[in-house]
């Protein structure tokens, strides 16, 4: 009879600590799904509830090959934007409990809405699924994407006749394009390759991989010593321009109150990157030291006319004249001047 009541108290405790465990995980649940919208900043601390802190040995969060117990919120280990986490909790009892967060990680600096005033329009042939885009002089370079019809182009701003085309392979989609001193490099899509080439005859001079972190090849500018590299996520890649599949550092993005993934098309100007969003008809103004997003231009109204109901003519597409911006879109009929007020 003894016996008996031994294993039914022992069975009671265990369903007592599972029970428990369980509504660790609920208010461990509730506190990151409440915080995931807010976010945090660098400096802040994870606070969780004390039904959690009272019945725990230790806490740690897991983030790929990195495991912290410093619950501060430091840039050593998390980076601007999204943190997928794991939270590993050794209970008092001595069970270790997993479960996944997201953790935000907003700017501390608030994005500026820039106004600015549309000056000018030229053409722009409607027919180009446009993906990199750079203004030299008068003198635009385009890489215009899609398989079967990807592309490098040169023509006079003002003229969308090209004076010089570069055709790619039909498997090949092109990406983004920028130019570095005299030659113009360019990325595909998925193919894992970049090219370079002769900025004044369009000659491909050779190729090369993307580094293995690149999983898609989307937009590229240059800064005067590295090239910068776009890959649909929140990061800035700085590539190494005499050795391109090497990456120099990586520069996580995000705003005050946004998370920005799926970067697209770059320009570095004066000090600034400038970066479209796939999908969203917004432009960046980007610290490229920080990866804080400074400023932002809505450009609702020119994507709607320009759109013409297709979801995927996407604004995409920024370079500078001067001082002003000159912006476009995939399949857009227009390139637009636009100065800052």
């Amino acid at each position: 009879m003894k016996r008996n009541i031994n294993i039914g108290f022992a069975a009671f405790l265990l369903l007592a600590s599972c029970s428990n465990n369980e509504k660790m995980l609920d208010s461990l649940a509730d506190y990151n799904n409440a915080k995931e919208e807010k976010g945090y900043h660098f400096g802040d601390k994870i606070e969780l509830p004390e039904e959690i802190t009272e019945n725990t040995e230790s806490i740690a969060v897991s983030q790929g090959d990195k495991e912290t117990t410093d619950l501060t919120i430091n840039p050593k280990f998390f980076t601007l934007g999204d943190n997928n986490v794991i939270f590993i909790i050794k209970t008092k009892g001595g069970e270790v409990l997993n479960q996944d967060a997201t953790i935000n990680i907003f700017s501390k600096i608030k994005e500026q809405d820039i106004p600015y005033k549309i000056i000018a329009d030229y053409p722009h042939d409607p027919k180009n699924f446009i993906e990199g885009f750079v203004v030299e002089g008068n003198t635009v370079y385009e890489s215009d994407g899609m398989n079967n019809a990807s592309q490098l182009i040169k023509y006079t701003l003002g003229s969308s006749a090209p004076k010089i085309v570069a055709r790619q392979p039909a498997e090949i989609f092109s990406e983004g394009c920028t130019i570095a001193e005299d030659k113009i490099y360019q990325l595909t899509y998925r193919n894992k390759l970049g090219f370079i080439y002769d900025k004044n005859t369009l000659k491909k001079i050779s190729e090369f991989p993307l580094p293995n972190i690149i999983g898609e090849g989307w937009g590229l500018t240059y800064d005067g010593k590295n090239l910068i590299a776009t890959d649909g996520t929140k990061n800035l890649y700085f590539l190494d321009v005499d050795n391109p599949s090497k990456v120099v550092k990586t520069v996580c993005v995000a705003g005050s109150k946004n998370i920005y993934d799926q970067l697209n098309e770059l320009e570095y100007h004066n000090g600034f990157i400038y970066a479209n969003v796939w999908h969203k008809p917004v432009i960046l103004k980007i610290n490229p030291k920080t990866g804080d997003v400074v400023g932002k231009f809505d450009f609702t109204q020119l994507t709607k006319e320009n759109s013409r109901g297709d979801s995927e003519h996407v604004l995409n597409g920024i370079a500078f004249k001067g001082e002003n911006m000159l912006i476009t879109g995939k399949n857009w009929p227009k390139i637009y001047e636009i100065s800052f007020q």
